[in-house]
C-alpha cells in the first residue's frame, strides 16, 4: 500500500507544476507511477473546465479566453510535456540518422525545429480555440481530453520496446497496462454513451496520441517519455479541434 501512496505522489510531483505536499522517490514505484497518470489528467481538466467556465462566466473577449485556455494545461504541467514535443521535433525533422536523432534528442540545447515547431502549436492551438463556443454539454469531454492522453501514455511506455537511454529500458510490470485500459475505456466512452458523437474528443485525443506515439517511436527507434511527451501535445490538440469544430 504504500508503494501506490508513494506512486501517486511520484506523480503528482513529476507531472504537475501544482507543489506537492509529499516528496519521496521510490524506484519500486516508478511503474505504478504510471497508472496515476489518468488522475493528473483529470486536475488537468478540471483546470481546464474551471478556465472555460470562468471565461465565459466574466465574458472574457475570444482572444483572452483563447489565450487562456490553450496556455491552462501547459502551465499546470509545468511545460514538461512541451519539452518533450520540442526534443522530438528537434530531433525527428532534422532528418538525420538514427544515431544522430538521438543525440539531438538528448541536447538540452532548444534548436531551431524545436521553436518552429511550438510557435506552430501555440498557433494552432490558439486559432482552434479563437472559435471556442461555451456550452455546458463540451465541458465533460474537455475534462476527459487528458485523462485519455494519458491513460494511454501510461500504456505505451509500459507497452512499447524503449530506447536503451529510457528508465524504463529495465524489466515493466505490464500486468500495469490492464487499470490503464479501463481507465482510457472510461474517458473515452463515457461521453459517447451519454452524449453520443458530441462527446468523442477524448476518442479522438487517444487516437491522435497513438498516431503520433508510434511515429515518434519510429523515427528514434524505440519509445521514451519525450515521445510521449510529444505524442499527449498533439493528442490533445487533435481533442480540442474535434471539440471545437465537431457537430
Amino acid at each position: 500500500m504504500k508503494a501506490w501512496l508513494h506512486a501517486f505522489f511520484m506523480a503528482w510531483g513529476m507531472f504537475l507544476a501544482v507543489p506537492c505536499p509529499y516528496k519521496k522517490w521510490d524506484e519500486k514505484a516508478l511503474d505504478r507511477m504510471l497508472v496515476f497518470l489518468p488522475a493528473m489528467g483529470l486536475i488537468v481538466g478540471g483546470v481546464w473546465v474551471l478556465a472555460a467556465y470562468l471565461t465565459h462566466l466574466l465574458a472574457f473577449p475570444a482572444a483572452v479566453t483563447a489565450a487562456l485556455l490553450s496556455a491552462a494545461p501547459w502551465l499546470l504541467t509545468g511545460f514538461i510535456h512541451l519539452d518533450g514535443f520540442m526534443d522530438v521535433c528537434d530531433a525527428a525533422l532534422s532528418r538525420r540518422d538514427l544515431e544522430t536523432r538521438r543525440k539531438i534528442l538528448k541536447d538540452p540545447h532548444a534548436g531551431s525545429f524545436a521553436v518552429i515547431s511550438l510557435g506552430l502549436l501555440m498557433l494552432a492551438s490558439f486559432a482552434v480555440l479563437m472559435s471556442w463556443e461555451y456550452s455546458a454539454e463540451k465541458l465533460i469531454p474537455l475534462s476527459l481530453i487528458p485523462v485519455s492522453t494519458r491513460a494511454c501514455a501510461g500504456a505505451a511506455v509500459l507497452a512499447l520496446p524503449p530506447m536503451s537511454t529510457s528508465q524504463y529500458s529495465r524489466k515493466r510490470d505490464k500486468r500495469l497496462i490492464i487499470p490503464l485500459c479501463i481507465m482510457l475505456l472510461a474517458a473515452v466512452a463515457l461521453p459517447v454513451v451519454f452524449m453520443g458523437l458530441s462527446g468523442i474528443a477524448p476518442a479522438a485525443a487517444a487516437v491522435g496520441y497513438w498516431l503520433f506515439c508510434l511515429y515518434g517511436k519510429k523515427q528514434l527507434g524505440g519509445m521514451n517519455g519525450d515521445i510521449s511527451g510529444f505524442a499527449l501535445t498533439l493528442g490533445e490538440l487533435a481533442g480540442i479541434i474535434v471539440l471545437v469544430f465537431g457537430r
